[in-house]
């Protein structure tokens, strides 16, 4: 039955719109395809736009600058990540094996990056916009929490500055670990992830003890 009047007008705005959302999203893979290997403040509009198979006219129509297609993508980037966030940090079953714990956690967040290199060079690189660099620590500072909270949950006796301080560490050591894991690609890449686990593991283990719910007494404060 063919579509009245009322129906196409209807629909009109809709593809217009679902449109729009496809040329966005073409957009802001271009842009992070040009971001990972230029860096931020090297890239331009243009190169996105000529990445994007686009011209820089059709680019303005939707983001005004590079810090607004930059701004978008690490939104997005974001929301994602506290997703991923709340997976790998999830409460765990106390007899859970702390390498099986560990593991798990750092697979997930190994995955996210390698999937999505840009987070890396937005996160970490030179002269990004304000609002990136003010979400980002937000992140972290939810991160940190996070981590926190796990320990405690393991490690009822432990002042709460120390752990703040074996949380820091943790977070500390998996982003120099990361840096090194994107730097590197295939079999080399997954020798690198499984070091990253292994520095993580002989960290805590003299603290938690062989499984996460029998490490309360094992604590003990650094001299």
């Amino acid at each position: 039955m063919p579509e009245t009047i009322e129906n196409q007008e209807r629909e009109q705005p809709r593809r217009r719109q679902a449109r729009g959302e496809r040329r966005i999203a073409q957009l802001l893979e271009a842009a992070a395809s040009v971001f990972c290997a230029t860096g931020y403040t090297a890239a331009s509009t243009n190169a996105i736009a000529r990445e994007a198979g686009v011209s820089p006219g059709t680019l303005y129509q939707f983001f005004p600058n590079k810090e607004a297609i930059a701004i978008e993508l690490g939104d997005r980037l974001m929301h994602e990540m506290r997703e991923t966030y709340g997976e790998a940090l999830a409460p765990v079953d106390p007899a859970t094996p702390l390498k099986e714990a560990v593991g798990a956690a750092v697979d997930r967040f190994i995955a996210f990056n390698c999937e999505h290199p840009v987070f890396f060079a937005l996160m970490h690189g030179p002269d990004i916009p304000g609002r990136i660099t003010e979400e980002h620590d937000a992140l972290h500072a939810t991160l940190h929490a996070r981590i926190e909270g796990l320990l405690s949950s393991f490690l009822p006796e432990a002042p709460p500055a120390d752990l703040a301080r074996t949380a820091h560490m943790c977070l500390g050591m998996y982003k120099a670990g990361l840096e090194l894991v994107l730097a590197h690609e295939g079999t080399e890449r997954d020798a690198y992830v499984q070091e990253l686990k292994n520095v993580l593991i002989r960290y805590l283990e003299p603290l938690v003890g062989d499984r996460l719910g029998h490490g309360g007494d094992a604590w003990r404060s650094t001299p």
